[in-house]
């Protein structure tokens, strides 16, 4: 019975190994071929990619010699108009200019005399505010200073008499 099955386990292992060999060859073959394909692929879109970059290069030179033309007229229509618009807009700036100036110049005609009243008037009330106050400060001033003798004195006299509460004039303490 042993030589039955070791018969039948080789029998049984030879299968699985010629299958998963035959498998093993069968990817290997497969894998290849996928390699063969992409590389013939790659060897026949060749022109294809070249057609295709020559197509977008002349696409872009014709585009290119197509736009330059309007640019050109573009820009010169542009330089035209700027010019144009300052050669009209200038006699405006020129006359805006001059009105303004005459503006100034009529309104300081004009306040001349009333800012120099403004100033005489403000010069006078100066004066007369001065005038008044200077009487008032002299005698302030004066009443500070009879203020300040009469303190002094009244404090020298203090100094002089006893107290009642101080047993020696001299120490001016109990």
């Amino acid at each position: 019975m042993i030589s039955k099955l070791n018969i039948k386990n080789m029998g049984v292992s030879s299968f699985f190994k010629n299958l998963f060999g035959t498998a093993k060859e069968a990817a290997h073959e497969t894998v290849e071929q996928a390699e063969t394909v992409v590389e013939e692929a790659k060897i026949a879109a060749k022109p294809y990619v070249d057609k295709a970059e020559d197509f977008i290069e002349e696409t872009v030179t014709k585009a290119k010699e197509t736009v330059t033309p309007y640019l050109e007229k573009a820009e010169a229509l542009v330089e035209e108009t700027v010019t144009k618009a300052k050669e009209t807009a200038t006699p405006y700036l020129e006359k805006a200019e001059a009105i303004v100036e005459e503006t100034v110049a009529k309104v300081t005609e004009t306040a001349t005399p009333y800012i120099e009243k403004a100033q005489t008037v403000v010069e006078e009330t100066i004066e007369k505010a001065k005038g008044a106050v200077t009487p008032l400060t002299e005698k302030t001033e004066k009443l500070i200073e009879e203020t300040k003798v009469s303190e002094t004195e009244t404090i020298d006299t203090l100094k002089e008499k006893p107290s009642p509460l101080t047993k020696d004039p001299e120490e001016g303490n109990i």
